[in-house]
């Protein structure tokens, strides 16, 4: 049977000290001595509440510090919550952790392998971890090695693996005993095409098996690809969610032009969000203006006469259909990749 996830108002806040020169934010405590330290609270997640359904793939999509790593670190028992709670299928996190980790397999961000250990040897001391019989052992652990295309390399210590090799043997690793919740935290970062696409397929494929993926991705491509569903998350919260076809439906207009112009007067922006088919009109950066829109190329002369018409010079214009990176910026104001 498909096991779900869900978190309810999840929080976490790690206390760390100020850059140098901070000028507020933080809370100054003292040591043993006396003498104050000057300590910051850093939210991480800020009320966040999920429900992935059993057997579906789910994406966290969202920069670098949006708090994707730290939401599948509580879920995996390895970070404990400021507040909140978690499940995987019926069982709290942090209540029973010891039933939870029996029902997920987990590939870390970075991988996590032991250097002093062959490829196979991995896979058999990670089976035997999780109670597994030898013969199992030893025939899961040559099907995947097969799967991950590592056979010829199975005896092999992993230090001398490359980065995308090490990759495959973290993933080849967490579905060793078969779990019912697999999370991914990034993984395809780093990893050449021909890699990326052969861990595509092992997904789709463990998916099709009747499990439930969890992936964090940076990655556009990958979201758009393998989500059934995925959440938009910046600063710990969620900030869209759908299916990826219904939230690229939900950008005003489809077309997003990015205009930038040599000067930008006042009545620009006004000017602009009259043209037939502008859904929405934002400034950017002071010298720009993010359009929506209904229809893309045959948009540029109508912005060149009005740009001329304001005393503007339009420098340059970046033109996308609908898709998640606009969606972001909707939603945010700032580039994914930020």
């Amino acid at each position: 049977m498909a096991v779900g996830v869900r978190t309810q108002d999840l929080r976490k806040i790690y206390n760390s000290a100020p850059p140098l020169g901070a000028a507020g934010g933080f809370i100054a405590r003292a040591d043993a001595k006396g003498t104050k330290q000057s300590k910051t609270q850093i939210p991480a997640l800020n009320g966040l509440s999920l429900e992935i359904h059993p057997g579906e793939i789910f994406g966290l999509l969202g920069p670098n510090g949006a708090g994707k790593s730290t939401t599948v670190g509580v879920l995996t028992t390895r970070v404990r919550p400021t507040s909140g709670q978690a499940w995987v299928g019926d069982h709290d996190v942090w209540k029973e952790p010891a039933q939870v980790k029996r029902l997920i397999g987990v590939v870390p961000q970075r991988p996590n392998l032991d250097f002093s250990l062959t490829a196979r040897e991995i896979l058999i001391f990670h089976a035997a971890y999780f109670g597994m019989g030898s013969k199992q052992r030893n025939e899961g652990a040559d099907a995947l090695l097969e799967k991950f295309k590592l056979t010829d390399r199975a005896h092999q210590m992993v230090r001398g693996f490359s980065g995308g090799m090490m990759q495959r043997l973290s993933i080849a690793r967490a579905m060793m005993h078969d779990p019912q919740v697999l999370f991914l935290d990034e993984p395809s970062a780093g990893l050449d095409p021909q890699t990326r696409i052969l861990l595509w397929e092992i997904i789709r494929e463990y998916h099709q098996a009747g499990k439930t993926v969890l992936l964090t991705t940076h990655n556009m491509e990958e979201a758009d690809a393998l989500c059934q569903r995925l959440a938009i998350v910046d600063h710990g919260t969620v900030i869209a969610l759908g299916t990826p076809k219904a939230l690229k439906s939900s950008i005003p207009g489809g077309y997003l032009l990015r205009l930038r112009f040599g000067k930008q007067t006042a009545d620009l922006l006004e000017r602009l969000q009259v043209l037939a088919g502008v859904r929405e009109v934002r400034a950017a950066d002071g010298t720009g203006a993010d359009v929506y829109a209904d229809r893309g190329g045959s948009l540029v002369p109508e912005i060149a006469t009005v740009a001329a018409q304001s005393g503007a010079e339009l420098s340059d214009v970046h033109i996308s259909e609908p898709s998640l990176e606009n969606l972001f910026l909707h939603h945010t104001g700032r580039s994914l990749r930020d």
